[in-house]
């Protein structure tokens, strides 16, 4: 079930994280991938090792997603190398922490540049591709942080991620004309390389104010993902899937620490 053998996928934001776990699952699973993401040294570096360690199909091209011209210039590599384009996961994502009071209006312009534009940007790029076959899937990556709950120095990026949902709804509509579905995922407090650098101590407390004991891997999110971009999702659209091993569920410190009472 579920197979995406022989597809083509476009990931943004795949050099690290998710976007490199989601790739990571795709190619596995025998899709055709192109990776993409802003730092070439490190898209080259990811799509070396993901070759080496899946025998898969990986090519990379370096591509800020805020920026129209190199947007369009991805998904038409993505038809040149791979004859189409059937897959999209739209990841890619900044989420510098600081305070709204210290926050400078650059800064939030920056964030939503890449979070919520560059999404926008990316889905639009990818419709004459889906067209060209008939069909295609979109997943984006939101998250609980914005669309669900909030966290001290993340206005812009909850801002940005909720804005991602608002987007999702109407482009569902606007796209069930060509045969394509657009569904997110919204993870928790995955342990990515950008959330090891908060902490030992946040990665502690979350840890501890998620019922089942644990932070989420990338494969957590990689799979929601591949089901959402499989055949077997096709009646699926403009929906979302949280991945937080149920973060948002209890409604008090209380209730999380009577599970282990």
């Amino acid at each position: 079930m579920f197979s995406v053998a022989g597809r083509s996928v476009v990931v943004t934001g795949a050099s690290r994280g998710i976007g490199k776990g989601i790739a990571r699952v795709f190619v596995q699973q025998g899709a055709k991938v192109l990776i993409a993401a802003r730092d070439p040294s490190k898209l080259a570096a990811t799509a070396q090792e993901l070759q080496e360690t899946t025998g898969g199909q990986v090519i990379a091209q370096a591509c800020d997603v805020s920026q129209w011209e190199q947007v369009q210039e991805l998904m038409a590599r993505a038809e040149q190398a791979y004859g189409g384009l059937d897959i999209l996961c739209a990841n890619a994502g900044i989420f510098p922490q600081k305070r709204l009071e210290d926050l400078a209006p650059e800064e939030w312009d920056e964030v939503l540049a890449t979070n919520l534009k560059g999404c926008f940007l990316c889905v639009k790029a990818a419709i004459p591709a889906f067209q060209r076959r008939g069909r295609g899937r979109v997943v984006l990556t939101s998250s609980i942080t914005g669309p669900i709950t909030g966290f001290p120095g993340w206005t812009h990026y909850g801002a940005s991620k909720a804005g991602q949902l608002g987007f999702l709804r109407t482009a569902a509509l606007e796209l069930a004309r060509y045969g394509v579905t657009i569904n997110a995922v919204l993870p928790g407090n995955i342990l990515t390389e950008g959330l090891a650098s908060l902490g030992d101590d946040y990665l502690r407390q979350m840890a501890a104010s998620i019922p089942l004991g644990r932070l989420g891997r990338v494969e957590d999110v990689a799979y929601a993902a591949l089901f959402l971009a499989s055949d077997e999702a096709s009646y699926i659209t403009g929906q979302t899937l949280v991945v937080d091993g149920g973060q948002i569920l209890p409604e008090s410190l209380e209730a999380l620490q009577s599970i282990y009472s």
